[in-house]
């Protein structure tokens, strides 16, 4: 390739690679750099290179008139190489544009990927000569132009959402009913198989694991694995090429606008996992890729006491710096891209703490929060919190700010323990099934701040949470030592599959406990995706390299009867606004009807004490909720009044005799729902109770009856 005949100067904004329909603007933050070289490759892989000459504050810039959408390219960074210094620079390395929007290719490994040599004694002190260009991913000119018709956001208001946490390859890489040739892609996800599932179940929201363009890590390609999960950023505005059926020169871009667009027309939300808290080039031993050869010192915290290494509250070996005011805005220039071109509803940010530090303390009102709550397109999304991270303090649950939504852990934790069996824990289950007030009620957050999950793509799925004591993690290749240890998992006498008829019906029944707990309570539910047709991970806790049948969904043997009784409650769920309510119970009695919103009850049908609350054996009791207590209005402004009802849990192992309260709370009963046996009758089909009446629950059991209205 020649260089084209003219270079014009360009402007600094805005940042990458921009086509206006006649050539391409480039601009690139590199504060300290003494010289940028734009680096334009052609199909056979032949490099030039551009001397950028312009420079305004801290960014480089170049036009390049008549280059289109397709063309490949990088940048080489010069300055100097002073690593105990912090300072990375090496000209050796073609770098990746932070603000690339699609990306060519994958990283091969070997000694060029890194800025020092592997080999030397002196590790990253040492400086590697060795070009790198052959082996890494280019950057790839896109045309923003897409007709989206008349595409929005279905916009479903946080009380109404129910997420559907999956990977992008995982849901349909064993799909029978998808094309062969297009699984595991973003074509394969907005398949109408794959929507008319999706709309079957009844979930509203999809939560998508990283897209972001990642790295597989060098260790994990060594032992024959890779980064399934994709939690190792290196291209914040790149949907990954990985997951195009479609081509890798911007069609990834098209490809994943259309399954947004076909979402959206379908009446699904999608909201990605995002890692904005790190990137893929990990500490000082890690690979030269992108932008610690481009600017080290201001896209990393590196340590004070010695910049040769870097502050790491992510456990990956890095951290990006936000309290870098540049580095700040390419995270918020990221996200309002997702929204505003990609037109993604929100996000779900992994370890957010991480964000949220200004300089070691975790602060809820940092720049990063100040930025977002500023801004008018990003603060209208969904923002969901991972609320914990790896720094000191770096445990948040409940204290976000008022518009975020936070992953409830302490939900997962306390409705664990309650279904194994644990004492004392009848005041915490009221407290995480109303929506977790003394989490959340501050702030004028409402239930829906808490999002309820039993299982995440971190750990067991559902069903191996009740086949398992313990991780069995050999095939990640690191001893069994990876992965959560304290699962409050049970295996109910034996480890892992087994023959025994009632082993595996406890086992049915806890799986059916846990959704029904999970789609009973106030707040956001999120369903893994598998956990509604018994996907197993043969009790691997951590399978984040495990991109294979370990991981995928196993269509061809899903548990149909699960997955029925799983849609049967997500549908109840959305058809009854009393469990998902938009405002705080009040526990204060109704005008004119005598009763409250909601009370509790002894198995006896009494209405609970604080001896009873107190009790630190007990294990059962009863919840009514008031249809006529929901306190709310709908978008027209008319009074949401709903049916009233009943349920009766027993985590106790034996079956107890639950009584129905006195007429005052409900004259006649109606059984929907019981998860001993799989029942559920919402068609007024139920046995009919009536007060005082006594019903055998279950051991380990959940029975919910609606009041028959005369």
């Amino acid at each position: 390739m020649s260089e084209p005949v003219k270079t014009w100067p360009g402007r600094p904004y805005p940042l990458g690679a921009t086509y206006d329909g006649k050539g391409v603007n480039f601009a690139l933050f590199a504060d300290n750099a003494h010289g940028v070289e734009l680096c334009l490759f052609d199909a056979a892989g032949n490099e030039t290179r551009i001397k950028v000459k312009e420079r305004t504050h801290n960014n480089w810039h170049a036009y390049l008139p008549g280059v289109k959408p397709g063309q490949r390219y990088g940048y080489r960074i010069h300055g100097p190489y002073e690593p105990e210094n912090g300072i990375r620079f090496n000209p050796n390395k073609l770098l990746l544009d932070p603000y690339a929007k699609a990306i060519e290719g994958t990283i091969e490994w070997n000694e060029a990927s890194y800025g020092y040599q592997p080999e030397n004694e002196e590790l990253d002190l040492s400086f590697n000569e060795t070009d790198n260009a052959p082996f890494v991913p280019k950057g790839v000119i896109i045309n923003d132009a897409f007709n989206w018709e008349d595409d929005k956001s279905p916009d479903i208001p946080h009380h109404e959402t129910i997420i559907y946490e999956t990977h992008v390859k995982g849901f349909t890489k064993l799909a029978p009913e998808i094309p062969e040739k297009i699984r595991g892609t973003y074509a394969a996800l907005s398949h109408p198989k794959s929507i008319e599932y999706l709309k079957k179940l009844g979930v509203n929201t999809i939560e998508l694991m990283p897209v972001h363009q990642f790295v597989a890590d060098h260790r994990l390609v060594e032992m024959g694995l890779t980064n399934y999960w994709g939690y190792n950023t290196l291209g914040f505005f790149a949907p990954d090429v990985r997951y195009s059926s479609s081509g890798s020169s911007g069609e990834q871009v098209w490809e994943f606008k259309q399954m947004v667009k076909d979402l959206h027309k379908e009446g699904f939300e999608v909201i990605l996992d995002v890692v904005y808290n790190h990137t893929a080039e990990g500490n000082e031993m890690g690979p030269t890729l992108s932008f610690r050869g481009i600017d080290n010192t201001s896209y990393y915290r590196l340590s004070e006491e010695d910049p040769r290494f870097y502050v790491d509250y992510t456990g990956t070996g890095n951290t990006l710096n936000t309290v870098n005011p540049t580095i700040l805005r390419l995270i918020m220039d990221s996200l309002r891209y997702w929204v505003t071109e990609m037109h993604v509803d929100g996000f779900r940010f992994d370890l957010a703490p991480v964000l949220a530090r200004e300089f070691d303390d975790v602060d809820k009102w940092g720049s990063f929060f100040d930025v977002l709550h500023q801004d008018p397109v990003l603060s209208q999304v969904k923002l969901i919190a991972e609320p914990w991270d790896l720094g000191e303090n770096g445990y948040q649950v409940g204290n976000f700010p008022a518009g975020w939504m936070e992953w409830n852990a302490k939900y997962r934790d306390c409705m664990r323990d309650f279904w194994k069996g644990e004492d004392e824990m009848l005041p915490e289950f009221a407290n995480r099934l109303t929506g977790s007030s003394d989490l959340y009620f501050d702030n004028w957050r409402t239930p829906s701040a808490s999002i309820n999950f039993i299982t995440a793509h971190d750990g067991f799925t559902l069903r191996d949470l009740v086949s398992y004591n313990n991780k069995h993690n050999k095939a990640n290749g690191e001893d069994n030592n990876d992965g959560e240890d304290h699962n409050r998992s049970y295996n109910y006498g034996v480890e892992g599959p087994t023959d025994d008829e009632n082993i595996n019906q406890i086992r049915k029944r806890q799986i059916r406990n846990f959704l029904s707990t999970l789609f009973l309570s106030q707040g956001v539910p999120m369903l893994v995706a598998g956990d509604e047709l018994g996907r197993t991970q043969q009790g691997n806790n951590n399978a984040y390299c495990q991109d294979n049948e370990i991981s995928w969904i196993d269509w061809e043997n899903k548990d149909n009867e699960l997955l029925e009784f799983t849609s049967k409650l997500i549908h109840f769920r959305k058809n009854h606004p009393v469990f998902c309510r938009k405002k705080w119970f009040k526990y204060q009695p109704i005008k004119g009807k005598g009763v409250t919103d909601i009370e509790w009850f002894t198995m006896e049908g009494e209405e609970m004490s604080d001896e009873h609350w107190s009790s630190s054996f007990a294990k059962s009791l009863g919840i009514f909720l008031y249809g006529q207590g929901i306190r709310t209005v709908s978008e027209t402004g008319d009074l949401i009044v709903d049916d009233s009802f009943y349920i009766m849990f027993n985590s106790y192992h034996e079956p107890l005799p639950f009584k129905l309260p006195d007429p005052k709370w409900g004259k006649k009963w109606q059984k929907v729902m019981d998860s001993s046996d799989a029942t559920f009758n919402d068609e007024g089909q139920g046995e009919i109770k009536n007060p005082g009446e006594e019903t055998e629950v279950k051991g380990r059991s959940v029975v919910l009856f609606k009041e028959v209205k005369t």
